[in-house]
């Protein structure tokens, strides 16, 4: 229950504060007094939107804060949002509204806790209902609609529609994965043929050793250079082991050294090592000339050879060129596409894998919407019934209701189509609520709804901006006893123009607009003050000033029919309440 309201300098109000009580509250006054905007207040300081406009003219700072009651399920829920409460009873939450020079800013505290859109969303579902004539506008949006109903027919209800979000959800995935898989199969086939074509390219070419271009260009010049080889291999044995000129070669030097020194070492001892080093250069030397002559005996011309490597050093040049651009990376390279091929020729996430899983999704899907369309059919019977009862009192005994359920493609919410269908006059077809509906009807319509709804609802309190536009006599009568009967329940809070409904009010404010005198800023010459508009509240506490108010609605001015009128609409509304007592 909404205990206090205060605001400031909101809109044309600067400050006020009411307080409001258990039952129905209502605000009377002149159209154009300002009822509208403490109800936009209301609507602000639970996260509505706002805009510049609700800043306060001179002024770069709005405030409205609202005190509600606190119940066990709004404390518990508060708990799970980490906020304590101030005391065991109240909610106080606030918001400001500050405007910049590019735009506005806005902040909400919970008992003193910053709080984000969505927690205020939460908490805007668990205290205030706001009914106003805009919601026909929303009686003929089907997703609307849906809601209701959905609310209206309980947590089994809402469990099912869960469920339904859940496979629809899965169901899109597996939608998703599919269609990226044949989008991309095209691709996939694509890169596959060439993966194809390359792996068996490198491996026609047998890649094993990184060194083997380097090894082949160094046997490729060896195989190019024999003759120039054998020349100089025999000038070097001729010239370390057998001379055919007259020089000596070097063996034959080493020979006529060694001699010379075994002779003088008969003479002195300390020459040996010198005799030993020349000798093992000896032997040395004539080891070198038998291998260097062996060496080049053993080379021969070989064309054939020389013709394959020239082939397998263009044939690696050409993988460089292609994969590399060493041996290295190239043969690193077909390492890598080798396993790249394999995951495209993968099947395990093949297309008919992935079909199958998109059909057993849509069949989950199905089926838990089938349920979720019998679960509604049942509440749409129920508030069918439920909703006639409500409009009878409220002079529309003969009308004709129905929920119409149509099938549409799945969505996250099911897989229905749901309008309010509405006949005000006997014989005449069903056709949709917001087409066929006057003023007055619709208001009923609402008003009768939102009694269905009150029971299964949570919020405490249950907001009416000029739910009784468009009708008079009897049926305002009616409307008004049925914003006393849903006050037994809720706390209510009405804007009305109709005396008969203020009338039935446990709380009477009158809402006007005067003008004050308020100082300029110090800018203006001689600080001269400056007129302005602001609204005013007045709680209507007695017998008589109710009275007058009521006279005002009914004739205009504080007439003495007026004032009888007045009267005996008092005590209508006293004696009806003891009657609903009794």
């Amino acid at each position: 229950m909404l205990l206090c309201l205060r605001i400031e300098n909101f809109a044309l109000i600067d400050q006020l504060e009411l307080e409001f009580g258990p039952g129905l509250n209502v605000l009377t006054g002149e159209t154009g007094a300002g009822k509208s905007i403490i109800l936009d207040a209301i609507d602000a300081v639970l996260g509505g939107r706002v805009s510049s406009r609700v800043i306060r003219t001179g002024t770069s700072r709005a405030m409205v804060e609202a005190t509600f009651t606190s119940t066990p399920p709004l404390t518990a829920w508060l708990s799970e949002q980490e906020i304590d409460l101030l005391d065991e009873n109240s909610v106080v939450i606030s918001r400001e509204i500050t405007a910049t020079a590019s735009n506005i800013r806005s902040r909400s505290r919970v008992n003193g806790v910053l709080v984000n859109r969505q927690i205020m969303g939460g908490l805007r579902d668990r205290l205030v209902e706001i009914t106003a004539q805009g919601q026909t506008v929303q009686v003929g949006q089907s997703a609307q609609v849906r809601d209701w109903l959905d609310l209206y027919g309980g947590n089994s209800l809402m469990q099912q529609r869960q469920k339904v979000s859940t496979t629809f959800t899965a169901y899109q995935q597996a939608h998703l994965a599919l269609e990226k898989r044949r989008t991309s199969e095209r691709e996939r086939l694509q890169q596959f043929d060439l993966l194809t074509y390359q792996v068996q390219e490198l491996g026609a070419a047998n890649l094993s050793d990184s060194q083997e271009l380097e090894q082949l260009t160094q046997e490729r010049e060896r195989l190019n250079h024999i003759v120039d080889l054998q020349q100089l291999s025999y000038k070097v044995y001729q010239a370390l082991y057998q001379n055919d000129h007259e020089s000596p070669a070097a063996a034959d030097l080493l020979g006529d050294s060694e001699a010379t020194l075994n002779h003088m070492v008969e003479y002195d001892a300390q020459l040996q090592p010198l005799l030993d080093l020349v000798r093992d250069a000896q032997t040395a030397v004539m080891e070198v000339g038998r291998q260097i002559n062996a060496y080049g005996e053993d080379l021969e011309a070989d064309p054939q050879r020389l013709e394959e490597v020239e082939q397998r050093i263009q044939e690696l040049k050409q993988i460089c060129r292609k994969y590399g651009p060493t041996l290295t990376e190239a043969i690193a390279y077909y390492q890598r596409i080798q396993g790249e091929l394999a995951e495209l020729n993968d099947t395990e996430q093949s297309i008919e894998t992935l079909e199958q899983q998109e059909k057993a999704c849509f069949e989950k899907l199905t089926q838990a919407s089938e349920h979720l369309t019998q679960l509604r059919r049942k509440a749409a019977a129920n508030l069918e019934s439920r909703l006639l009862s409500e409009l009878k009192p409220l002079a529309m005994e003969k009308v004709q209701f129905q929920v119409e359920i149509v099938p549409i493609s799945p969505t996250t919410a099911g897989s229905d189509k749901i309008t309010f269908m509405f006949s005000p006059n006997p014989g005449e077809p069903l056709q949709p609520l917001t087409e066929i509906a006057s003023g007055g009807e619709m208001s009923r319509f609402l008003l009768a709804l939102k009694a269905c709804f009150s029971q299964a609802g949570t919020a405490g309190t249950m907001v009416f901006d000029e739910i009784d536009v468009g009708v008079s006599g009897r049926v305002a009568q009616a409307i008004a006893e049925k914003l006393h009967q849903l006050s037994q329940r809720h706390q209510v809070l009405c804007v009305t123009h109709q005396p008969l409904v203020a009338a039935m009010a446990d709380r009477h404010f009158r809402v006007d607009k005067q003008t004050i005198n308020q100082s300029k800023s110090k800018k203006a010459n001689n600080g001269n003050a400056e007129q302005r508009t602001v609204v005013r509240v007045t709680t209507l506490d007695n017998l008589t000033t109710r009275r007058e108010e009521l006279a005002q609605l009914a004739g205009g001015k504080s007439a003495t029919d007026a004032i009888a009128f007045a009267e005996s609409l008092l005590l209508q509304a006293a004696n009806h309440r003891r009657q609903e007592q009794n």
